[in-house]
């Protein structure tokens, strides 16, 4: 873990690696992960520990209609202030500045053909009372279902490939758009929501911004969020929404929404974790969710801010990064998906609506209403970008500056 800015970096990495996996888990013979397996005293013990670490005492909890729980916790006890660097933390209940002549209603024009925006099932059977955040609990067949219970909700780069014959090593295929030749601040976009098939339990398909500073292998600092379909961490094949953060390249520090402490929530609305619905609908309705991500008081070290539909969600406490801390060097958007080439076949698993990028306007995924925040503080549109696809034949993107479309169908004739 790279410690934050002031303290000295105790770590250097200078590892070289190969893949990242989500967790390592134990397969059964049909490359199933096996979730009856009978533990040990020792082993219920480390899950009921884990359980309570991980789920806050709630003043109110509410079942939702697809079988999550959802825990109204004090805004005082979440989990980011078990983060040694937070103890004294005193919480922000809104941002102390906004970007210079930026507003976040011009920029607020998703489609005049949007449904209503997003909601969360959960809604349906209550709300968390004023003074709760919404965090939803994680079950005793979750930590079963990822198989470590310690690194539950986190990433790591492993250089150990499968070892089950009918999967192969994981290999993340991308469709990005950004920039890199500046100092950022921050960043806007609109993401079109979708349901994605997604072939197996350990694969994933996400659609989110990168905020990055540094480089893979050896450090690297990241705010993300978006909208994924991750059986393996969910238990469903439900589109949610997510945020993650790392200070180390993924290795020992950041995780999914709030399974780990660092982010500062503040919005009583929103369940990371939990569905989001209505989805688009191929040729019709499109649904789009809208962040926006800014860094406040820049030349005081301020905090990254997030805002969700207009919402302010919360924040990544600037103490908890490192490099990140000061700025940004990357902007990225676009789609992610993990492919474990089953039987040595592409994965059938769909990025966005499944569709590709040349379909266009109601029928391919969008990211539209982009800007970024520059090194001069000003927000702008984007320029001198690149784009960046694995393989266009499986996934692919077209470009028009302040919006893209994107996706694809994974596994077809010209994708074996």
């Amino acid at each position: 873990m790279a410690p934050p800015c002031g303290s000295g970096r105790r770590w250097s990495r200078a590892i070289k690696m190969t893949f990242y996996l989500f967790f390592l888990v134990p397969m059964s013979s049909t490359g199933n992960r096996n979730t009856n397996t009978i533990l040990g005293k020792k082993q219920k013990l480390e899950v009921q520990q884990q359980l309570k670490r991980l789920n806050k005492p709630a003043l109110k909890s509410i079942e939702s209609p697809d079988g999550d729980i959802i825990d109204c916790v004090d805004i005082y006890k979440q989990p980011a202030f078990d983060h040694p660097l937070l103890k004294n933390h005193t919480i922000q209940m809104r941002p102390s500045s906004y970007p210079e002549g930026f507003s976040f209603d011009e920029i607020n024009d998703v489609s005049s053909s949007s449904e209503p925006e997003f909601t969360q099932p959960w809604h349906l059977n209550g709300r968390c009372p004023e003074g709760t955040i919404p965090i939803r609990r994680t079950k005793e067949e979750d930590l079963l279902r990822a198989g470590s219970i310690a690194n539950f909700g986190r990433k790591k780069y492993l250089t150990i490939p499968n070892t089950q014959s009918n999967f192969g090593p994981p290999v993340h295929e991308y469709a990005t758009y950004g920039e890199s030749d500046d100092k950022y601040y921050g960043m806007t976009a609109d993401i079109n929501g979708w349901n994605p098939h997604t072939q197996e339990e350990n694969e994933f398909s996400l659609s989110q911004f990168w905020l990055e500073n540094g480089e893979y292998g050896q450090d690297l600092d990241t705010i993300e969020a978006g909208m994924m379909v991750f059986e393996w961490l969910y238990g469903d094949k439900n589109t949610r929404f997510f945020l993650y953060w790392t200070d180390d390249a993924y290795q020992s520090t950041g995780c999914y929404n709030l399974l780990c402490p660092g982010f500062v929530q503040i919005d009583k609305q929103i369940a990371m974790g939990a569905r989001l619905t209505p989805y688009s609908k191929y040729d019709g309705d499109q649904v789009a969710l809208q962040l926006y991500v800014w860094k406040v008081d820049v030349n005081a070290g301020g905090d990254w801010w997030l805002k969700i539909n207009n919402k302010d969600f919360g924040y990544w406490p600037s103490s908890i990064f490192s490099i990140l801390s000061d700025s940004a060097s990357k902007v990225r958007w676009g789609g992610e998906v993990l492919n474990y080439k089953v039987n040595g076949q592409h994965t059938t698993t769909q990025m966005g609506s499944g569709h590709f990028a040349e379909e266009g306007p109601g029928k391919a995924s969008f990211f539209k209403n982009l800007n970024v925040i520059d090194g001069l503080q000003i927000p702008r549109g984007p320029r001198d970008t690149t784009t960046f696809m694995t393989n266009p034949n499986c996934y692919n993107i077209l470009d028009y500056g302040s919006f893209f479309y994107y996706g694809g169908p994974g596994r077809n004739p010209n994708c074996p």
